[in-house]
């Protein structure tokens, strides 16, 4: 009795075309390597987008660049003019910018800093720790975020006078240490972002809570504290509200500086420009440093979300 062996088929290297359902629009998928290209709506999109930003940067340089009158005269000037270095002179002498920039320095720095750790170490015990009251304490931090900031003014003035730092640069520092927003913004990343199983593990290889901290956490978290220190060191620069109450014209941050430079009954336009670019330069060049190290923990965020 003789047997046949099934005969074996060489597969199909080439399927044919799924069929398409009538009034249904046919999906593709990207493979790997390949990317979308834009057309020409999405570069003109950009392109307009890309303008109107950069916009109010190039009128305050041509602002800055005129003298009082060609700044007010209709049509306004579009060009750059010669006196640029000039009212930068002014500006920087008159406001006293080297103080006041060096004031926020140490401002933005000391808070960005704060803020990074506390709400990292916050974050972290929120999303990954198990204790009594957890949920409670968490909707009490989210519950600040609803408090105008104007409601606290007096009673904080009040405390910082008592304590002895009134128109010292302690008095703004250590109250916006730590941020609900900062708490918030990292426990939800921590949620998602660091698996239970390497806590787990570091704990099995016997390290402590300090070392799981520096070792997995704070890994795990940077792509998230890149984005919340350069949130954090924006707002701290650009903060009037309580600078101006809280310090005196003696000891300014640059915002508080700018307000008194067009405080006066008659303020130079082009000066007062030439003032807002010297504070907008140390931002821009800090953007230009850091830029990629930012954007690449956005992409990092993105990608593990």
């Amino acid at each position: 009795m003789t047997t046949t062996s099934p005969t074996k088929t060489a597969p199909d290297l080439h399927p044919a075309p799924l069929p398409v359902t009538p009034g249904k629009s046919r999906r593709f998928k990207l493979g790997a390597g390949q990317q979308l290209k834009g057309g020409p709506f999405t570069y003109a999109t950009l392109t307009v987008v890309g303008l109107f930003s950069i916009f109010p940067l190039y009128w305050t340089l041509v602002a800055a660049s005129h003298d009082q009158q060609r700044v007010l005269d209709s049509p306004p000037p579009f060009l750059p003019g010669g006196r640029l270095w000039s009212n930068l002179q002014a500006a920087w002498e008159q406001a006293h910018l080297g103080k006041a920039i060096f004031n926020t320095v140490i401002v933005a720095g000391c808070i960005t800093a704060a803020t990074l750790f506390f709400c990292t170490l916050a974050g972290y015990a929120f999303a990954k720790m198990r204790f009594r009251g957890r949920g409670a304490l968490m909707t009490a931090v989210i519950a600040t975020l609803t408090i105008p900031p104007q409601l606290s003014v007096v009673p904080l003035f009040m405390m910082m006078a008592d304590i002895g730092w009134g128109g010292k640069l302690e008095s703004v520092i250590f109250p916006t240490l730590v941020g609900a927003f900062g708490v918030f913004f990292m426990r939800q990343y921590l949620s998602e972002a660091l698996p239970y199983e390497l806590i787990e593990a570091a704990k099995v290889d016997g390290a402590s809570n300090i070392r799981i901290v520096w070792n997995v956490v704070l890994p795990a978290a940077r792509p998230a504290m890149m984005v919340l220190g350069m949130l954090t060191f924006v707002q701290a620069w650009n903060d009037f509200f309580w600078p101006f109450l809280a310090l005196n014209q003696e000891n300014p941050t640059i915002q508080v500086a700018l307000g008194q430079l067009s405080a006066s009954y008659t303020p130079d336009q082009s000066i007062v420009m030439a003032g807002a670019l010297i504070s907008t330069l140390p931002l821009l060049l800090v953007f230009v440093i850091f830029g990629k190290q930012i954007i690449g923990g956005i992409m990092a965020g993105a990608v593990k979300g």
